[in-house]
């Protein structure tokens, strides 16, 4: 099942994310897919926010992982410049899990075979307008599905019918 909802700012793609933040739970992973410039940063900006995050969160492109603290660690992870699929292993995605936060990862489609077979995929991509965004929601697993219902609820404010 995939949920498909439309912002028209960026501001609105980060008040979606925080919306989406209040399903959050220990473990999550959350995969963020989409061109450059689609709103990937502005999402796990939106997200922690929800999440009560102060700090300005930033891509860690060059750093590869960023870590804030809120209600519960988010963990913030760019694997754009990754080469190799082995090196997503190096970035301690386990321990990241175990620590019991959330873990968003930028350009997440490109490590799907080494990540949790649990997880949300979050796919932007451009719409008509210059601002515009759709954003697919696709829950994978046995911990996001049964959550489908309760993302469902909390994306109908930007679910164009």
């Amino acid at each position: 099942m995939t949920l498909v909802a439309t912002t028209s700012s960026v501001d609105a793609t980060r008040d979606l994310a925080e919306a989406v933040s209040s399903l959050a739970r220990s473990g999550d992973v959350i995969v963020l897919a989409g061109d450059l410039g689609a709103g990937k940063t502005a999402f796990v900006q939106g997200f922690g926010r929800g999440l009560g995050v102060k700090d300005r969160i930033t891509s860690p492109t060059f750093t590869l992982v960023h870590v804030y603290e809120g209600r519960l660690p988010v963990h913030h992870l760019d694997v754009y410049r990754l080469e190799q699929l082995s090196e997503a292993l190096d970035l301690g995605l386990p321990e990241m899990l175990d620590e019991g936060g959330v873990v968003l990862i930028e350009w997440g489609d490109a490590i799907l075979p080494v990540l949790p077979h649990d997880l949300l995929e979050v796919r932007l991509t451009f719409g008509a307008g210059d601002d515009d965004r759709h954003v697919a929601f696709r829950p994978v697993g046995s911990v996001w599905a049964p959550r489908a219902d309760a993302l469902a609820g909390v994306l109908s404010p930007w679910v164009v019918a």
